[in-house]
């Protein structure tokens, strides 16, 4: 049953029933018969929704803005929204839940022309910062990678109970003389623009070395995302023993009635990617496994994958 609440503004909060997260035809129906302005939703749901193509021109008039924080949204998906709901205000958040949950904002100020356009993260929201750090925790020149790091107001204590772990991410920020201004390590890495505005590139730990080169493998998720046929991919590595250092994996679910093969996708995959950063395996899922937040389980793929190596399974599926 739905159910619902008032908030001190005034507005109506509906409560999505859980069937409806793996109906995208039915959280369409829920949104429009529900009257929804303001919107607050996992990426994994708009792009759902989009590769079903369930929403029509000018739908859900009464909708005026969406947010989304926690993943990346691809560009594709963002496209496909904007042009069938010009009316409403799209704003990509940022933020752990150490630092509050959304610490900066993008509200993206028309549809991209590009689907391998990046989105940037933006801009600090206000009594917080954001900042790109090399490892001396100096700040890098624009352009460059760094270090995200957040300072001001919405940083937590620490975690509860454990003095260590706060110790390692929680940093005294030494260029201030208050001993209470603190920097917090998200474990992500960015840059900043050419605009002054900071683009998200994916987790530290995603970044590999696989046959002498440092590759990102957010960026790979970013050119299959573009791609037609495809509902949703994940790109994770696995440690060899051999030159490589580092096999890259990618497991991917093909639209509704469309013919996806791993070679069709490598195919493709070399027109917009050096030949190093190609995965060397392939799987199809009919669904990525989820952890309890409706994030992909990345460690459960690098056990599907590491798994797969060891019973000797071809390299493609």
């Amino acid at each position: 049953m739905t159910s619902s609440a008032h908030s001190p503004a005034g507005a109506q909060l509906h409560l999505v029933p859980p069937e409806i997260n793996v109906l995208p035809n039915k959280l369409a129906d829920f949104i429009r018969a529900s009257d929804l302005t303001q919107w607050f939703s996992v990426p994994s749901a708009l792009n759902y929704m989009a590769k079903f193509d369930v929403v029509k021109p000018d739908d859900f008039p009464a909708l005026q803005r969406v947010h989304w924080c926690g993943e990346v949204l691809p560009t594709p998906a963002l496209i496909y929204w904007m042009k069938r709901l010009p009316h409403v205000r799209f704003t990509n958040l940022y933020g752990p839940t150490e630092a509050a949950i959304a610490s900066s904002y993008y509200t993206v100020p028309a549809c991209p022309a590009d689907e391998t356009a990046a989105i940037p993260i933006g801009t600090a929201c206000a009594g917080e910062e954001l900042l790109v750090l090399d490892d001396r925790l100096e700040p890098v020149a624009p352009g460059e990678v760094g270090d995200l790091y957040i300072r001001g107001v919405g940083l937590s204590p620490g975690y509860w109970r454990d003095p260590e772990r706060t110790a390692v991410v929680f940093l005294n920020n030494r260029r201030s003389a208050d001993p209470g201004d603190r920097i917090y390590k998200t474990g992500d890495l960015a840059r900043i623009g050419e605009d002054g505005l900071v683009y998200f590139l994916g987790r530290a730990d995603s970044q590999i070395k696989s046959r002498g080169y440092r590759i990102e493998l957010g960026e790979i998720e970013v050119a299959l995302n573009a791609m037609p046929g495809l509902r949703e991919c994940a790109v994770v590595a696995i440690r060899t023993e051999g030159f490589e250092g580092a096999t890259i994996c990618c497991a991917f679910v093909a639209e509704p009635g469309v013919d996806v093969t791993a070679v069709a996708l490598r195919r493709d995959l070399a027109k917009v990617l050096p030949s190093y950063m190609l995965p060397a395996r392939w799987s199809a899922f009919d669904r990525l496994p989820k952890n309890a937040n409706g994030k992909i389980d990345r460690p459960a793929l690098r056990e599907f994958f590491q798994r797969r190596v060891v019973e000797g399974n071809p390299a493609d599926a």
